[in-house]
């Protein structure tokens, strides 16, 4: 890329990054958690929202619409009251794609435990690390793990609750995960901030179909297949554009593709 080339494609980058603001954050799953302003309820929020972040844009609204009229008017002390047994049958008719609805509930046990033991899922997500000594995909890798393992003690692990937790070590993008970071840790008008301990810079960009599209038109990626190695090389190549918080351009670079907008 030329120098020429390069300041182009960075003013188009920025000018997008600052169009996108919360005037355009409709139809995004993000809408969810900015419906609060309890710490605990936009932490909860913003990771079950991002659990349900795949597919159509207007199928996850409505499955998610249709979950926060069970959850409401605080998911924070949904999961501290939650009892399988008398909670449970107000997902029957709760189905998304992979999940079914004892998928779903099974989801509330382990949240349930964290708050309770740790605190926060930030608590539980860092582990006892420091945020400058946190690389993504370990603890991603480490909390998927760990979520399997508390889900395991009381329910079978299905399909539905594997794909709720992928590992990067096998290939995955781990997009949705890698959305949910990017929501707790960046801080604009979009983004909570909320996770201040781990630095922006060591955030991975969320790979789907519209970033993986937008990006090797931009040429930001060479690879073929949606993978961690494309999200890390789309990262590493954002970097230069802007090296402390690369996944800053995420949201306009996938509402652009998924709109079908010119870049």
């Amino acid at each position: 890329m030329t120098e020429k080339d390069f300041k182009k494609l960075k003013k188009k980058l920025d000018y997008h990054y600052h169009y996108f603001d919360k005037s355009k954050i409709s139809p995004d799953p993000l809408e969810f958690p900015h419906r609060f302003s309890n710490y605990y309820d936009i932490e909860i929020s913003a990771f079950l929202s991002s659990v349900f972040a795949y597919g159509n844009i207007k199928q996850i609204i409505g499955v998610l619409e249709n979950l926060y009229s069970i959850i409401a008017p605080s998911p924070y002390q949904f999961v501290m009251n939650f009892d399988a047994k008398r909670e449970g049958k107000n997902f029957n008719s709760l189905i998304y794609r992979f999940y079914t609805p004892s998928d779903i509930v099974a989801l509330f046990r382990p949240l349930k435990k964290i708050y309770s033991e740790y605190g926060s899922l930030k608590a539980f997500f860092l582990n006892g690390k420091k945020g400058g000594d946190v690389i993504v995909k370990e603890q991603i890798y480490d909390f998927s793990n760990n979520m399997l393992r508390l889900i395991r003690k009381s329910n079978e692990i299905t399909h539905g609750i594997k794909f709720m937790f992928p590992h990067p070590k096998h290939g995955s993008a781990c997009k949705r995960m890698n959305l949910f970071l990017r929501w707790m840790v960046r801080k604009d008008e979009l983004d909570f901030g909320l996770w201040n301990e781990i630095p922006t810079s060591k955030l991975i960009i969320p790979v789907d179909t519209h970033v993986a599209r937008i990006c090797k038109m931009l040429g930001l990626t060479k690879t073929k297949n949606e993978s961690w190695f494309m999200a890390e090389e789309i990262t590493e190549n954002l970097k230069r554009f802007d090296p402390i918080d690369p996944v800053k351009y995420d949201f306009a670079i996938c509402h652009i593709g998924m709109r079908k907008l010119k870049f």
